[in-house]
């Protein structure tokens, strides 16, 4: 069976502008590269996968199901500028939770390992902070570091940068 390439994509300050526990249309705006990114590489082959921490719905400040809403729009928006995402994995709980689901823990990495039968060779994570890049530490996954430069992880400046090099360097 055919192994897929993945990118895995942090959701707030990695695609979108991160206000600060975005959850409302109003404050929904993309980062300027971010859809061209996206639609690179899902024209290259490549499986997208969000996984993002929602720290938001534990905290109390949106409901699980403003966040399914918020969710579904985030995904038919993107789907209009003409980039499908495949699935969006999220956590609601805080630290404090201790779940095995919230970024740096694995468990939805794995998850979504399991499902789409990722070629971790020739797979990426992309995010704006270290703990978006957990898997890399586990995996043959490459990491790529947004606004942040890290002696282990690729650095680009953002998500369009970083798609413009995983096309570029691909096997």
């Amino acid at each position: 069976m055919k192994k897929n390439k993945v990118v895995f994509l942090d959701r707030d300050g990695t695609i979108n502008i991160d206000l600060g526990y975005v959850h409302d249309s109003n404050q929904l705006k993309f980062i300027d590269g971010s859809i061209e990114g996206l639609k690179l590489l899902k024209d290259n082959g490549y499986i997208l996968i969000i996984i993002t921490n929602q720290s938001g719905i534990g905290r109390g400040y949106f409901t699980e199901d403003e966040y399914k809403k918020f969710n579904d729009y985030y995904l038919k928006l993107l789907s209009s500028y003409g980039v499908n995402i495949d699935k969006v994995y999220y956590c609601p709980h805080i630290d404090e939770d201790n779940c095995e689901c919230r970024k740096p823990k694995l468990k939805l990495f794995y998850d979504a390992i399991n499902e789409f039968n990722i070629d971790l060779d020739n797979s990426y994570a992309i995010g704006d902070k270290l703990r978006d890049l957990s898997i890399c530490k586990e995996t043959n996954i490459k990491g790529i570091l947004l606004n942040d430069k890290n002696d282990n992880y690729i650095y680009c400046k953002d998500l369009l940068e970083a798609s413009k090099y995983i096309v570029n360097n691909k096997k």
